[in-house]
């Protein structure tokens, strides 16, 4: 089977997802996500947040998590004591006869029998709780009494409303981290109107369009990151950004840096020449 790493990583460069994509949907900081795709495991806090970061990952990116971390497990965990112990224990020896003597194993109590003997126990409780304060019948203040322990023994659990107030901030600032991450993604889609050349990268480096040239009518992506640059070989193309098509000069080449709110000219030399 290919390395873990590599898995994680080719899955998700042949989904065209970014790294901040994932961030986002899974709640696992980025550097986690990036030490996963490289095997750095000692960056990670310890093998049990391997294992759920592995499984979060491998299942977003549509994996099979159970093959993964059977294969994390294999190449990279010690096995336990309780796994290394032998299948069944040696028999003894030196019965009658010279022969061989069974071990006795020791008898096990009944679930069932336990649990009778609990509620056995909790019902000679109450009995005895109800006799005790139903007692003083006859004297004039018993009856006042037997209210005041019945009403004694209902008590009711109050949330501090400082608890309250606090759970309300963590799950609103959760929400609110959530949404901002996902409005500072830019979605970026290249229309070609003749035969041009693109080269797309994204914020982390990553080449979304290697240097491919894009036939009249051909489209690629629409593409997702916290920013892009853009080479094309001439203007021979129409560049979405979030939807909104922006115009290419006709000079050869031409370059843009793009973001969020953001749609500027940049010299070719700036963009990370692709294949």
């Amino acid at each position: 089977m290919p390395e873990i790493g590599a898995t994680l990583r080719e899955a998700r460069m042949r989904a065209r997802i970014d790294i901040s994509e994932i961030e986002a949907e899974t709640k696992i900081r980025a550097k986690y996500l990036r030490a996963l795709e490289n095997e750095e495991w000692g960056l990670l806090p310890g093998p049990a947040y391997v294992r759920s970061f592995l499984r979060t990952y491998a299942e977003a990116l549509g994996l099979d998590a159970k093959l993964l971390l059977e294969e994390y497990k294999l190449r990279h965990e010690r096995p336990s004591d309780h796994d290394l112990m032998p299948i069944g224990a040696p028999r003894r020896r030196g019965g009658r006869g010279g022969g061989p003597m069974r071990s006795r194993e020791p008898r096990r109590i009944p679930p069932g029998l336990v649990i009778g003997v609990i509620v056995l126990l909790l019902i000679a409780a109450l009995y005895a709780l109800g006799k005790s304060t139903g007692g003083g019948d006859d004297d004039s203040g018993g009856g006042t009494q037997a209210s005041t322990t019945a009403t004694d023994r209902t008590t009711t659990t109050k949330v501090p409303a400082s608890q309250t107030k606090t759970s309300t901030t963590k799950s609103s600032s959760s929400s609110s981290k959530k949404s901002s991450s996902s409005s500072k993604l830019v979605r970026v889609q290249i229309a070609a109107t003749g035969q041009v050349f693109a080269c797309l990268v994204d914020r982390d480096g990553a080449k979304r369009i290697n240097g491919v040239t894009l036939n009249d009518g051909q489209t690629a992506g629409p593409f997702r990151s916290r920013s892009f640059k853009l080479l094309l070989g001439n203007g021979n193309a129409t560049v979405r950004v979030n939807g909104k098509s922006r115009k290419v000069p006709q000079k050869s080449p031409v370059a843009f840096q793009i973001s969020k709110g953001s749609f500027k000219s940049v010299s070719a030399d700036s963009v990370e020449n692709c294949a």
